[in-house]
């Protein structure tokens, strides 16, 4: 397919589900900018610039992606690094209505982006931000959840 495209979230901290999304849209589209929206509404563990961090450390050896943050509205990212797609990960059909008024907005706002919406793999399906931060609060076994390079931040962050 060619071209760039901004695969958006707030990765607080990312996941093996988000690595999965990333690197098969890599697989479809030359470029893929990674990008930490600063989401004033959510209460993040990480600051932006740890999760920079840990995004460039886990896509480290994926050629194609950029890792950036940005505030303001996702589709003036996107056109301001001349992307013409919108990748979104889905996992369960729950997801899907949030997704659809996003989606929507977006083409109000912009319509010359498109957005793709990857099915997680089944192995993630449950995964999500949230559900590790909680396991990991609690010295529970995320290995399986997330990149040692997040498992190790995880424990350090409730260690404190």
């Amino acid at each position: 397919m060619g071209g760039i495209a901004v695969c958006p979230g707030s990765f607080d901290p990312i996941t093996y589900g988000h690595v999965d999304i990333i690197r098969r849209g890599a697989k479809v589209f030359d470029q893929i900018h990674v990008v930490v929206l600063n989401n004033s509404s959510k209460n993040p563990l990480f600051t932006v610039d740890e999760r920079l961090e840990l995004i460039k450390d886990v896509t480290k050896e994926i050629p194609n992606v950029t890792v950036a943050s940005f505030q303001g509205l996702l589709v003036d990212y996107a056109s301001n690094v001349k992307a013409s797609a919108i990748i979104r990960g889905l996992r369960a059909v729950s997801d899907f209505e949030y997704e659809m008024q996003i989606t929507s907005m977006n083409r109000v706002l912009n319509d010359t982006i498109e957005t793709f919406f990857i099915m997680t793999n089944n192995q993630y399906s449950f995964l999500s931000s949230s559900i590790v931060k909680e396991v990991a609060k609690y010295n529970g076994k995320i290995s399986e959840l997330v990149p040692p390079t997040v498992e190790k931040a995880l424990k350090n962050k409730f260690q404190d």
